[in-house]
């Protein structure tokens, strides 16, 4: 029997076949090739730090190796199925050299047979519900292996279209396309977030105002006093504004109660600070508030800092809201704004334009005031008081986002006229902000900051990265045109390419300038998202759904990608990647949702934490206890693969060690580890076997080193004195102290683990929970190890997310997050779901690449050979020198 015939596939590309069910991605592991060839998407080359980069695969149908051994695999198994049934004849194959087999046979032409084959099995096997005779129960056996044979062609053909490699591309279009956006909109919208602050927001919740494009900082009061120092600050109006004017003192001074008569000026000064707070009653724009401003405005007077002006609802009631007063508003702000603008050239003028009204709730003899009356008073100062001066901008700032905040809250008035006071309270941050945040420059308050001038150090890097793509296209270039002439010619006579020529492989500096240039790109998008200033910022805003519906979400996807494990015993590779991978997946999502506001989450967070570090310190001390490897190059690749990333971002982002806190971590404790099995007498398993003797003497350093950790615990002093000495300091101070590494080493000292719902606040569960055992992290793994089904697979989801968590970890600082992780990054605005899944994108590819650039770079820079890698680590060392002597110049500049 012949096979009919078919058309032959495409050449240039194999087709996607719509009727393969898309199930879970599995990726592939290249023989060979490149260490930074790009890899499937949902798994990551299977690279444990035993093996240093050295990657196996099983050849065939259903394993790794090179395309031509999976088609020839594929094209077999086609063949095997086929042959059971008897539908194959001999010398029919499709790689026979039949019309199946393509215009060139070969077994590469494998899908015409694959194809012909489920449809003649859809025509023989019955869907029906009644019991199926023999031959027909064989035939949907038979059916059944090559649904399974499409369902994993498909995946390989998703890969094959979708990869890493693709995704990544598709990123950094992203990113050069938002890029261009922002600065085109940037150019036609202006740059000035304080204009953004002071003009449009919304609320993200209940009491939380949201700016456009930047994040507002809640001030405290040691702050606001910080900032408010010797300063002067006037307000001036009608009762709205004495409303703003006590809300804005009770940041500097909570207890300061509203008392007193209402119609006269108010004074308020804090001697310690040296501040000085007015209200000066003038409800109307008229002479009175003229000569007030006109005093002011004279050399030989001291000026206020800050003044806050505004007036309109005395006019409107007085005058019964006839246009005559309107008029004669006009008439009065035009002869006070060329004062206005003199007095804006030495102080900060804001003119605050007037807030709805709840016209249901007015009383009668503020009937007048309607909602018409107030827009046109608003109307009126905006055109007279931005065409004060002629060819340029107004120095008076328009202080409108009251307004918006009015529009939401006023309901909630008592009056009708005065908003309530979270509203208030919200005006007056934002005044806070407009003036301190160039002052005191917080991290989590965006708005009104200009972009920081670049240090040494940002200078130094941006210029070696420079160098480092000039380099690369050199090279490359130089590489390309050889490899050009060495291209294999076609033969005329026969048509075909002569094949004699193998490729050069690369050369390790190939792949070290491809790394760097790679990595300057990448940097240049940190420097981008957190400190240029070119991508807006926003505020976080927890609610119980933004954290638990992600949460939801990923563990279906965790549950249906899962594959079987290769091994079964506890805590194997691919068990401890799903769980690192589950981890800090939720991490993550605590992170950008800001659950940390809620204790019950933020409880659990720890626990995490906690048993991250125990994987850590497990995997470690395994592997010095089983191969007892005390090397140098074991240690200097660990070390490298964790530090490596976060001291390009101290330097790049300008930011110290220890603000990255875990890298910190997780490098004490492997230190830790190292130095208490190195240490005489070193034991290790096969020595422990012969003699129990050394099972007693390996609990013995264990002992000690648990009475160590309990003295540092206990005694902060000790503690801060070790890690106070130069250089230890260098690497462990944050704000000017070690108290915060002391805090977090303290912590997690016992892989810290607690079940806490009882605790009251975090002050007293973080003093609770290090002092219990290990409860959550054992019982975890017990359940996760119980023999059967669950043992034997793991979710190949997680697990690829977890060969790159310490990556996602680090970069969720600068590229998803925003602020040092006090915000959350904003791409897209206006469409906040979009805006997470752009960002979350690009921000997954950034840290899988990044992971890549280290394992190459590390191959490089830690050599096995003892000699070279001595002189690399001298060289390290003279780096390292140079980069605490160039950090201690650049500190004491800004001091």
């Amino acid at each position: 029997m012949s096979l009919p015939l078919l058309p032959p596939p495409a050449a240039a590309r194999d087709p996607v076949t719509p009727e393969v069910r898309l199930g879970p991605v599995t990726p592939e592991h290249p023989a060979s090739g490149h260490p930074s060839q790009a890899q499937p998407l949902l798994r990551q080359e299977a690279k444990g730090e035993e093996e240093e980069g050295e990657e196996t695969g099983v050849q065939g149908a259903w394993g790794n190796g090179t395309a031509e051994q999976r088609r020839r695999g594929w094209g077999e198994a086609a063949e095997a199925v086929a042959a059971e049934e008897g539908q194959v004849e001999a010398g029919g194959t499709a790689g026979s050299g039949s019309p199946a087999g393509g215009a060139g046979g070969g077994r590469g032409d494998w899908r015409p047979l694959l194809a012909w084959l489920l449809w003649r099995r859809q025509l023989q096997c019955c869907p029906c519900a009644a019991p199926l005779p023999r031959s027909a129960a064989r035939c949907c056996h038979g059916g059944t292996k090559m649904a399974a044979l499409a369902y994993n062609l498909g995946k390989r053909e998703i890969n094959h279209y979708f990869s890493v490699r693709s995704a990544k591309v598709l990123a950094l279009v992203a990113v050069l396309l938002l890029a261009l956006c922002h600065l085109a909109s940037r150019r036609y919208r202006g740059n000035d977030s304080c204009e953004y602050l002071l003009s449009s927001g919304r609320f993200l919740g209940e009491k939380v105002w949201q700016p456009h494009s930047c994040m507002m900082h809640k001030y405290k009061i040691s702050e606001a006093k910080n900032c408010l120092v010797d300063k002067h600050i006037a307000f001036i109006g009608d009762s709205r504004i004495r409303q703003l004017f006590y809300s804005f003192v009770k940041i500097i001074n909570p207890q300061f109660k509203e008392e007193g008569n209402k119609h006269e000026n108010i004074p308020f000064e804090d001697k310690t600070a040296s501040v000085k707070v007015d209200f000066l009653w003038h409800p109307e724009v008229n002479g009175s508030m003229k000569q007030c401003i006109k005093v002011w405005t004279e050399d030989s007077v001291a000026k206020p800092h800050v003044v806050v002006a505004g007036a309109a609802t005395w006019s409107i009631k007085i005058h019964n809201g006839s246009n005559e007063a309107l008029s004669q508003y006009k008439m009065n702000i035009t002869s006070i704004a060329p004062l206005l603008e003199k007095l804006a050239k030495t102080s900060d003028v804001y003119w605050v334009l007037q807030d709805p009204v709840y016209e249901d709730l007015l009383s009668e003899n503020r009937k007048m005031i309607t909602n018409e009356k107030i827009d046109a008073y608003n109307e009126a100062a905006i055109s007279i008081l931005n065409s004060s001066t002629r060819n340029s901008k107004s120095n008076v700032k328009m202080f409108s986002v009251s307004k918006l905040i009015a529009q939401e809250t006023i309901m909630e008035s008592l009056d009708g006229l005065h908003l309530p006071e979270s509203s208030r309270e919200t005006s007056a941050m934002i005044l806070m902000n407009v003036y301190c945040n160039r002052i005191l420059k917080p991290v989590d308050g965006s708005c009104c900051q200009p972009r920081p001038p670049l240090t040494l150090l940002q200078k130094l890097a941006a210029c070696f990265f420079t160098l480092s793509i000039i380099g690369y296209l050199i090279f490359y270039i130089i590489h390309h045109n050889a490899h050009r002439k060495n291209k294999p010619c076609t033969d005329l006579e026969s048509g075909e390419e002569k094949k004699n020529i193998i490729n050069p492989p690369v050369s390790p500096l190939g792949i070290l300038l491809q790394s760097f240039c790679k990595l300057g790109l990448i940097m240049a998008y940190f420097y981008m998202c957190d400190r240029a200033n070119l991508f807006m910022k926003e505020n976080k805003f927890y609610t119980h759904s933004t954290f638990f519906i992600p949460i939801i979400y990923i563990l279906v996807l965790g549950v249906f990608y899962n594959e079987n494990t290769k091994e079964t015993k506890v805590l194997n590779r691919e068990q401890t990647d799903e769980w690192k991978g589950w981890m800090q997946l939720v991490i993550l999502i605590y992170h950008i949702s800001g659950a940390s506001t809620f204790l019950p989450v933020y409880m659990h967070i720890r626990v995490l934490v906690a048993a991250y570090l125990f994987q850590t310190g497990y995997g470690h001390f395994s592997y010095f206890w089983i191969k007892g490897d005390f090397g140098i190059h074991r240690v200097c690749q660990v070390l490298f693969r964790l530090n490596f990333l976060v001291v390009v971002l101290c330097i790049v982002m300008d930011r110290p060690y220890q603000f990255y806190y875990f890298v910190p971590l997780v490098t004490v404790w492997f230190m830790v580890i190292y130095v208490t099995l190195a240490l005489w007498p070193q034991i290790i398993q096969k020595k422990a076997n012969g003699n129990c003797f050394w099972h007693f003497g390996l609990l013995l350093k264990l002992a000690f080193l648990l009475l160590c950790i309990c003295f540092l615990a206990y005694s902060q002093g000790a503690f801060e004195k070790i890690f106070s000495l130069w250089p230890l300091s260098k690497c462990f101070e944050l704000k000017g102290n070690v108290y915060e590494w002391w805090f977090r080493w303290r912590l997690d000292r016992y892989t810290y683990s607690i079940w806490a719902s009882s605790c009251k606040n975090k002050a007293e569960c973080n003093e609770l929970h290090p002092s219990v055992s290990v409860v959550q992290i054992l019982a975890f793994i017990l359940i996760r190890n119980i023999p059967g089904y669950a043992r034997s697979v793991y979710s190949s989801f997680f697990a690829w997310f977890g060969k790159i968590s310490l990556e996602l970890f680090i970069c969720q600082y600068h590229i998803w997050l925003a602020a040092d992780t006090r915000g959350i990054l904003v791409l897209i605005p206006g469409n906040p779901m979009l805006n997470i899944i752009v960002s979350t994108f690009i921000f997954v590819c950034v840290a899988h690449e990044i992971s890549q650039i280290t394992n190459d770079l590390a191959q490089i820079i830690i050599p096995k050979d003892n000699s070279s890698l001595l002189k690399r680590l001298a060289c390290i060392a003279a780096f390292f020198c140079g980069l605490l002597i160039l950090s201690s110049v650049q500190d004491k500049s800004r001091h």
